[in-house]
């Protein structure tokens, strides 16, 4: 067991930057998920006590148990998926959660982990993510309509600090949003109140549509997007520790605590590198040091779940709604290039990003479901012609 002597200014301003260029950059993300399912405020409260309290306790177990950097986090790109459906109650939501963390269980335990990566084609998953997150992203733009000046400002500082500062510009963005709102009268100061953390419980549903609406593509962009390059980011800093245990300790953690609100925690993939270089400390067998003081940060994050609620409830919904979808800029950006790279596959692509996109829904499963299966077919269709 490390001692506090242990600890320098090193591996605590890492495991900051780390925590905000998380938190930063999805806090809002997960604030839109629930409330597209219709979450009460204790109930969206009780999300940002769990996923912090989960992700804390995680990454002190398995960093201690491991001695090496392991991060767990929430799935941003999930989030972002979920924040994009609609019409699903919170019930059938949490028996999505709940599926999806019992598939990567099993996936894992069962020893398809990388078979199953190289079934779906990394083409079409990015391009249903995209699908999804082309009309999230959109709601930027459509809140420019009734606020103008408020996400101009918005646009301009996170472009502008992209340049110098891009790790830290979602949250100046975040700070000019705010500090435009407060000089223009927009924030509703009497929500601005201290809320207690929550636990509070939420019975899974039974509507089979919902919940393949939810797992299949929470799922995929956990794996696809936060298990596989998480596991390549550890290897890639010499960490040779096996994903097994790693990635069914965060799916049992997640299918114990989904009723709460922990819709899917995971290995994290590139926030997890800001604790694995050579500046955290020379040595590699102390960087595990950094993520220890995560988890605690962490927990203080978990403690503060109601505070960070009331102060998302008192901005404008157009600040909001801009600071998300201003936020999957990159990832949308990210999986619509990656959807286009190979050159036999786009037409398959671009099936599942215009199915995903159509926000269709056939026998009570919504549009993912369906972009997904009409690309692969689609491609397997074309992989077999071609030979």
């Amino acid at each position: 067991m490390p001692k506090l002597t242990d600890f320098s200014a090193s591996h605590f301003s890492a495991a900051v930057a780390a925590f905000l260029v998380s938190y930063g950059s999805s806090a809002v993300i997960i604030y839109q998920a629930a409330l597209a399912f219709g979450a009460s405020p204790s109930q969206t409260v009780s999300w940002f006590t769990a996923l912090p309290l989960v992700c804390g306790v995680l990454t002190l177990g398995l960093s201690l148990r491991y001695k090496a950097p392991v991060m767990i986090a929430w799935c941003t790109p999930g989030a972002a998926v979920l924040a994009g459906l609609g019409g699903i109650g919170l019930n059938d939501a949490v028996t999505g959660f709940m599926a999806a963390a019992a598939a990567m269980w099993l996936v894992s335990a069962l020893g398809c982990f990388d078979r199953l990566v190289r079934m779906i084609p990394a083409q079409l998953a990015a391009a249903m993510l995209a699908g999804i997150l082309i009309h999230f992203g959109s709601r930027v733009f459509a809140a420019m309509s009734s606020q103008t000046a408020l996400v101009g400002v918005m646009l301009a500082v996170f472009f502008l600090t992209k340049i110098r500062l891009a790790r830290y510009s979602i949250l100046l963005m975040l700070a000019a949003g705010v500090g435009y709102a407060a000089w223009a009268g927009l924030i509703d100061q009497t929500l601005l109140v201290w809320r207690n953390p929550v636990l509070e419980w939420v019975g899974p549903g039974l509507h089979f549509g919902h919940t393949v609406s939810v797992a299949v593509p929470l799922f995929i962009a956990s794996l696809a997007t936060q298990n596989v390059p998480g596991m390549a980011v550890l290897r890639g800093y010499g960490y040779q520790i096996p994903a097994r245990p790693l990635v069914e300790n965060s799916a049992a953690a997640t299918l114990l605590a989904a009723p709460f609100g922990a819709f899917m925690v995971n290995l994290a993939a590139i926030s997890s590198a800001i604790c694995m270089g050579s500046d955290v400390d020379k040595n590699p067998e102390r960087r595990y040091l950094a993520t220890l003081l995560l988890g605690v940060v962490y927990l203080l994050a978990a403690a503060a779940g109601g505070i960070t609620v009331a102060m998302f409830a008192a901005l404008p919904a157009e600040l909001t709604a801009s600071l998300a979808g201003i936020a999957v800029f990159g990832t949308l950006q990210a999986n619509l290039a990656a959807a286009w790279q190979c050159e036999h596959s786009r037409e398959a692509a671009l099936v599942t990003l215009l199915a995903s996109a159509s926000g269709m829904t056939l026998w009570g499963i919504s549009s993912a479901f369906w972009g997904l299966v009409l690309g692969l077919a689609v491609y397997y269709l074309n992989l077999k012609t071609a030979k």
